[in-house]
């Protein structure tokens, strides 16, 4: 029997969020790919104008790179109004309740293994440094200085996607018009295996079985674009 394979092993809060940014990053990138690749291949197989292409391929990145932009800004935003809203309620429950806190850090410390004896104590001396802290650490797994930022995730998805959509869009302009739907099913080809191997490294699950699933989408993706426009530039 293998052992499962793993990434990186994250040591703390603070690691485990650059991780899940790196995460997100790849699939940006991976998403960047797979969606301008598949439409400049289906431009591409419908004619061989370069003009024709590069608006189409340029318009997707923009459009991408927004609509990520957009949809993280809002989701992130939408998280960040949750987590003041949770410490506001904390706070407000420290402040008009704090018996009945320091008991509910002492359950929870004590359903962690602890024995009752030393969940208070531990209770008592983390509420008397710092209880606010306390309790969004174990109770909400939040942290007070570490809420999370819309504009970088806006800023972040967007320059994910896009330096993901420009290999395709290179792919397919550069080569002469005879190669540059080889070129652009091998450059996405290379390029899906090595983000779902960095996807697969960092979330600690089996580096062929993620590669296999970008990989198969996203040619499917490529030859389902390429097959319409085939189609569509035969039938023109």
């Amino acid at each position: 029997m293998t052992e499962p394979e793993h990434g990186v092993d994250p040591h703390s809060a603070d690691h485990a969020s650059r991780l899940n940014w790196l995460r997100a990053g790849v699939l940006g990138a991976n998403d960047g790919i797979v969606s301008v690749a598949a439409l400049v291949v289906g431009v591409a197989a419908a004619t061989t104008d370069a003009s024709a292409i590069l608006i189409a391929g340029v318009a997707a990145l923009l459009a991408g790179a927004i609509s990520m932009a957009l949809g993280e800004y809002v989701s992130v935003s939408s998280q960040r109004d949750t987590e003041r809203a949770l410490i506001a309620k904390e706070t407000w429950e420290l402040e008009n309740m704090p018996e009945q806190e320091l008991a509910e850090l002492a359950g929870l410390y004590q359903a962690k293994g602890l024995t009752a004896r030393t969940a208070k104590q531990v209770a008592i001396e983390l509420t008397a440094h710092d209880a606010l802290g306390a309790h969004l650490e174990v109770e909400l797994h939040i942290g007070a200085d570490e809420l999370s930022n819309p504009w970088h995730a806006a800023y972040a998805s967007a320059i994910a996607f896009t330096v993901g959509a420009i290999l395709p869009l290179l792919a397919v302009l550069l080569p002469p018009p005879e190669w540059r739907l080889p070129a652009t099913f091998l450059a996405v080809a290379i390029a899906l295996v090595i983000t779902g191997w960095l996807s697969s490294y960092l979330g600690g699950s089996p580096k062929n079985r993620a590669i296999a699933r970008v990989l198969i989408g996203g040619l499917l993706a490529l030859g389902v674009t390429w097959a319409i426009g085939s189609l569509i530039g035969t039938a023109v």
